[in-house]
């Protein structure tokens, strides 16, 4: 019976078994038997025993909440449930009872209800094990859960003593623990050190007695622990690692991962990045960081190629013959900033189209385009130089919020936008509430593809710089100098040969090129937040548009200047998402920016020191660009919750800012001697 599976993971064994007896002597006058409901006995004695010799394991996610505020509920359960599901297996391997999960937090004990003398080595193994589960399971993940995926480690504490255990009863009955071995338990964890475990003494005096005195090293601090005060506690070495995988190796911290950054003056690219053939799972354990971005950013691209498709009902194949000739000369222009354009002109479906179109997931785009579209997207990756802030993995940071924002457009609805990816999503009336952007996969797709080339080629430094140091990039393009790069390095290597059957994915028509091209051009350039001209141009627009004093109307160029405004809205918020996610996150992209601000000065390539003004530059660019942009995507109507969120963290990160940001500017400049003095 199902019912029968559900009380075994909940509770142990023997309780399991007692429970019944209990359950079903209670039962007998009314018929009932009801294991994990309020009655618990029908008013019998607890279901509790005193248990002498245990050892309790806490296992928190380091970085969890900071990971979860940029993700969609649904990515946020397939960690916690993948992560989870492989700690359940080693604890059925080691003898060791799952107890509960608390948030991120896992809690599992040995020794109970059936003595166990090796309690403690079995925690140990298990824990032990768990470590390096996570840094195998989240390296696999970061391929589909997106960037900093991999960054999450475990923080571990372990100890050893009597508790308390037992059938709480109520609403739902639940196996716990209570005593002080518990909550000593939990300190030794919340004292603990990110992907290290901590285990006290008297958990060490019984790995000791058993004879596995080289498992630990004593801590070289002693820890203070409420309640009981200072106490002298110890590491739990890591296993080591089982021929032929990989073996541990710790991982950067969310907030720090600046420290393994080069503060060079950005002119090397990053290290030549190869795609992976035939690529699987397996393989994500010897590949690099940015292979795993790449991949990622695979696996988002690909279902929105599913999706253009099967909106021109699956033909994968050119109309136009010459199309090759088309290709040659779009874009050929004299700069990329000379094609921008006030309002772009979006493709409308009409509902009988809508209604017929062909579903998404039955559409194959191919080995060959895939395997192309691999290749592509690792070429775009070695041409992000090794800067600290401007470079693939903040890309990548990038076209997670763009991917977030989207979905958030297509899935809301007259609730509050939390539609599973998995439910029908009915185009026909969504095509109206998002001005046209949700019927259209290619508008969608050309939004996803600028966040992920949008900095190409960066060279660290501002457009102003540029201008000034009058570089070969500055005399092509006098201003928005980087964006225009950006946008001619990935569309030159786009029309190559080589990516002919991807070109044929994204685009089958000279109208579906040159709107393609339109969207890239138009969505790269809005992340320029400089140019006082393109400045201007979006105020005026915003005011025709959305302004609770402008006319509105029915026409069709209304609604093509809201899709335009809401696609810019959009790139923009995403191109400084940090600003609006955890403060952790934000901190973390706030210190790697102005590590690169700060060596630029350093190598003598800005006027000024940026850090005299840096603790005030970030309260004015709250107040005068995030706080008001984070408004406007409330004001677009589109985005569902995410716009409320957005602007939540943004208004949070703001006064915390104005709280600690003098002393973390200070603690920047230290990290950054100190970084430098290690170069050297």
């Amino acid at each position: 019976m199902r019912q029968d599976q559900i009380v075994s993971n909940v509770f142990p064994a023997a309780i399991r078994d007692r429970l019944y007896e209990t359950e079903q002597k209670g039962s007998k006058e009314d018929g009932l038997f009801d294991p994990l409901g309020g009655g618990g006995g029908a008013g019998g004695a607890p279901l509790a025993d005193l248990f002498l010799e245990t050892t309790i394991v806490f296992a928190d996610i380091v970085g969890f909440t900071a990971w979860s505020s940029a993700r969609e509920p649904a990515e946020v359960f397939i960690l916690l449930e993948t992560i989870y599901g492989e700690f359940d297996k080693r604890a059925y391997r080691h003898n060791v009872f799952k107890v509960e999960t608390v948030g991120d937090c896992y809690v599992a004990v040995a020794g109970l209800p059936e003595p166990d003398k090796d309690h403690a080595m079995a925690v140990c193994r298990f824990a032990r094990d768990c470590v390096q589960t996570m840094t195998d399971t989240t390296l696999k993940l970061e391929v589909s859960l997106g960037p900093d995926t991999s960054e999450l480690d475990l923080r571990v504490g372990i100890h050893s003593g009597q508790v308390t255990a037992g059938v709480l009863r109520g609403e739902r009955s639940r196996f716990q623990l209570f005593g002080d071995t518990m909550n000593t338990a939990a300190r030794m964890e919340s004292t603990s050190a990110r992907n290290r475990i901590q285990v006290s003494r008297v958990t060490a005096d019984l790995l000791v007695a058993s004879g596995f005195s080289n498992w630990i090293a004593p801590r070289t601090n002693t820890v203070f622990v409420k309640g009981k005060g200072e106490m002298q506690t110890y590491w739990l070495k890591p296993r080591a690692s089982a021929k032929g995988s990989k073996p541990f190796q710790p991982k950067s911290d969310i907030a720090n991962l600046d420290e393994t950054a080069e503060l060079s003056e950005g002119s090397g690219r990053t290290s030549e990045i190869h795609a992976v053939e035939n690529f699987d799972l397996d393989d994500t354990g010897v590949m690099s960081k940015t292979e795993r971005l790449v991949e990622w950013n695979v696996e988002v691209l690909s279902p929105l190629l599913q999706q253009i498709i099967a909106s021109r009902g699956g033909d994968v194949v050119p109309k136009d013959p010459s199309l090759p000739k088309k290709e040659a000369t779009i874009g050929t222009g004299e700069t990329v900033l000379e094609e921008f354009v006030p309002i772009i002109p979006l493709k409308r479906f009409d509902a009988a189209e809508l209604s017929k179109r062909q579903k998404a997931s039955s559409i194959d785009i191919g080995d060959k385009a895939k395997t192309q579209l691999r290749n592509y997207l690792a070429n775009v990756a070695s041409m992000y130089r090794d800067n600290p802030f401007h470079n693939f993995e903040h890309a990548s940071h990038v076209t997670a919020s763009v991917k977030k924002l989207l979905t958030r457009i297509v899935n809301v609805d007259d609730g509050n936008g939390l539609r599973t990816p998995s439910d029908e999503i009915d185009l026909v009336d969504m095509a109206g509430h998002s001005y046209g952007i949700t019927s259209d996969p290619l508008t969608q797709f050309s939004v996803v593809f600028s966040a992920i080339i949008h900095d190409m080629d960066h060279p660290g430094v501002p457009n102003a710089q540029l201008v000034k140091e009058n570089t070969r990039d500055a005399q092509i393009f006098k201003k928005s100098v980087a964006e225009q790069n950006s946008v001619d390095l990935a569309w030159s290597m786009l029309m190559d040969k080589e990516y002919e059957a991807l070109r044929a994915c994204i685009y089958h028509t000279e109208d579906d090129l040159r709107r393609f091209r339109q969207l890239v051009v138009n969505t790269v350039m809005a992340t320029d937040i400089v140019d006082k001209e393109l400045q201007a141009l979006r105020k005026a627009r915003w005011e025709t548009a959305f302004a609770e004093t402008s006319v509105q109307d029915d026409s069709l160029s209304s609604d093509d200047c809201k899709a335009t405004i809401v696609i810019e809205h959009l790139i923009q918020a995403s191109d400084v998402s940090h600003t609006m996610q955890h403060w952790q996150i934000y901190k973390s992209w706030n210190e790697k920016f102005f590590m690169e601000c700060y060596a630029a000065y350093k190598a003598g390539r800005a006027d000024s020191d940026p850090s005299k003004n840096w603790y005030k530059g970030e309260i004015g660019f709250f107040d005068f660009y995030v706080i008001p942009l984070a408004k406007k995507l409330d004001s677009c109507g589109v985005f569902g919750v995410s716009s409320h969120e957005y602007l939540n963290y943004a208004q949070s990160n703001r006064d915390e800012w104005a709280r600690e940001g003098e002393g973390i500017v200070s603690d920047y400049l230290v990290k950054f001697e100190d970084m430098t003095s290690k170069q050297q």
